[in-house]
C-alpha cells in the first residue's frame, strides 16, 4: 500500500450551528467509509504562523490550506476518488491528493 495525504484548501464554514452538526455528521460517515485506509484522519490546523527566508515570522497562513488526512490505498486513482466523496468540498473547499513520499534513512 501507498501513503497519500489529502490536503484541505479553503472552504467555508458552515452558516449556523445546526449546519455545521449536518457538516461534521457527513465528515464522520466518509471517515467511516473509509476505515482502515485512514491511516491519520481528520488533522486541521490551528494557530499557524508563517517563517519567511529571511526568518521573520507573521501571524497566519501564506495559504488557505486548513489540515489534511493521511490514506493508505494502492494507486493515485484509488486516492483520488476517496477524495471526491469527502464533505468538505460541500463547503466551497478544494482538495488536493498528494503521494506521501518515503525518504531514505
Amino acid at each position: 500500500m501507498t501513503q497519500f495525504v489529502i490536503s484541505y484548501i479553503g472552504g467555508d464554514k458552515p452558516a449556523t450551528p445546526e449546519a455545521g452538526m449536518a457538516h461534521m455528521a457527513k465528515y464522520k460517515a466518509w471517515l467511516a467509509d473509509l476505515g482502515d485506509s485512514a491511516v491519520s484522519p481528520a488533522n486541521p490546523f490551528g494557530n499557524t504562523h508563517t517563517v519567511s527566508p529571511d526568518g521573520s515570522v507573521s501571524k497566519g497562513s501564506s495559504t488557505s490550506m486548513s489540515g489534511y488526512t493521511i490514506i493508505d490505498v494502492e494507486t493515485i486513482e484509488q486516492a483520488i476518488e476517496a477524495a471526491k466523496g469527502c464533505p468538505f468540498l460541500d463547503v466551497g473547499g478544494t482538495l488536493e491528493v498528494s503521494q506521501l513520499m518515503q525518504m531514505p534513512g
